[in-house]
């Protein structure tokens, strides 16, 4: 089960890749999310809670500002955006578990 893990990692941002550097088709964001939720259970342990959320939020409060460098702005935005959509569905994964966990004590 492991290997699920980080072959969904790896085949989500190949996926973020090309479906940023060509169009994107509508289901593909569904394999992103379906993807990130696969990483955010079996990939981040409680010990990478918290750099994971954090290197999270960085990523999604950054990834719209790079649309402001000429040339390559708008191909690195679009790869960001499928990137957020992947990241965001294992965030809300960790994030749920943390406050379970919070919760719980």
């Amino acid at each position: 089960m492991g290997q699920l893990g980080k072959w969904a990692f790896i085949v989500g941002f190949v996926i973020c890749v090309v479906a940023g550097l060509v169009v994107a088709e509508p289901w593909m964001y569904w394999v992103l999310a379906v993807l990130g939720l696969i990483v955010g259970f079996m990939n981040i342990t409680a010990a990478e809670t918290q750099g994971f959320l954090l290197a999270s939020i960085a990523l999604m409060l950054s990834a719209t500002s790079i649309i402001a460098i000429p040339f390559i702005g708008l191909a690195v935005t679009a790869v960001l955006a499928n990137v957020v959509v992947f990241i965001s569905a294992a965030v809300l994964v960790v994030a749920v578990t943390s406050l379970f966990e919070i919760a719980k004590d």
